[in-house]
């Protein structure tokens, strides 16, 4: 009887793995399983992208990473996609002079978000969606999606961007003790004392200021030095009234968001027909009929 119920155990535990969901994250998956998670993703994947650099006193290097990859697989377990592993390759030249802070080459930053794509499409996975943790990263990943069109690729490229409804504001607004924020502020503190609680070191918040040094006066100018201008202690708000009851609010606002966005891209046929259309344009522009 004992050995029967040790078959049978084993028989419903070994059932009970096979009926498992995949996992989302990439490097969870085994080889195999990797086929079938391409097939039910309907080949999407999302790169969640960040930055090591400093968060004020208080937040860990890795912040924007674990914050993005948060919300991207929290969101894939709403709507399924594979997500791309820890991905820290991005823009944050104005925090070189902060301890901890790794700034890589322009063209190194290209020429890996771009061979990384490459390889993920190589792999069977047509959509590519960039989820950016990262404020810095902003510019150079929009430049990075207009430039696809360079040359003809068989995979689309998309990046979220998110939004703040009305009544998510308003909540906000109404539970926020602080008046400015931008960086390692009470919001993005708030968040990762939801996610990661044990690293963030609240009683540090306060030893360093967060307060807008206003050192340069340029009207209707850009340089690139405006953030140290601004913030040389690469911190910008009040966060030593962070708590995680207004970072989940944030959270799953933006993760209700980022899931419709992978359900809209799944469905999404259109875009790689113009991409393709386009390119075929391109080769021969003479040729380029007007359109009706």
């Amino acid at each position: 009887m004992k050995r029967l119920f040790v078959i049978l155990s084993g028989l419903f535990l070994a059932l009970s793995a096979s009926g498992q969901d995949l996992p989302a994250a990439w490097e969870e998956l085994t080889s195999p399983d990797f086929v079938k998670a391409t097939q039910k993703s309907e080949g999407v994947c999302i790169i969640p992208m960040g930055v090591i650099e400093k968060h004020g006193p208080h937040l860990p290097l890795g912040t924007d990473v674990f914050t993005a990859r948060a919300i991207s697989l929290k969101s894939a377990s709403t709507e399924y996609c594979i997500v791309y592993p820890f991905y820290f390759a991005g823009q944050i030249f104005e925090a070189k002079q902060q301890p901890g802070t790794i700034a890589y080459s322009p063209e190194l930053l290209y020429k890996m978000l771009d061979e990384t794509c490459k390889e993920i499409a190589r792999n069977g996975i047509k959509k590519i969606l960039l989820v950016n943790g990262h404020g810095g990263n902003t510019n150079f990943l929009q430049y990075f999606c207009q430039s696809q069109l360079a040359e003809a690729k068989d995979y689309a490229v998309y990046l979220f961007t998110p939004s703040v409804d009305a009544a998510t504001r308003t909540k906000i607004a109404s539970m926020r003790k602080s008046a400015t924020g931008g960086h390692a502020d009470e919001e993005e503190s708030s968040v990762m004392m939801l996610i990661k609680p044990d690293l963030v070191k609240k009683e540090q918040a306060a030893s360093q200021s967060g307060v807008d040094q206003n050192r340069l006066q340029l009207p209707n100018a850009y340089t690139a030095i405006w953030w140290y201008a601004k913030y040389p202690n690469h911190y910008a708000g009040d966060a030593k009234d962070a708590d995680a009851e207004l970072g989940k609010v944030i959270f799953d606002q933006h993760c209700k968001q980022l899931s419709e966005v992978i359900k809209a891209v799944k469905a999404d046929k259109v875009t790689q027909k113009l991409q393709n259309d386009f390119y075929q344009e391109s080769a021969s522009p003479q040729a380029t009929k007007v359109k009706p």
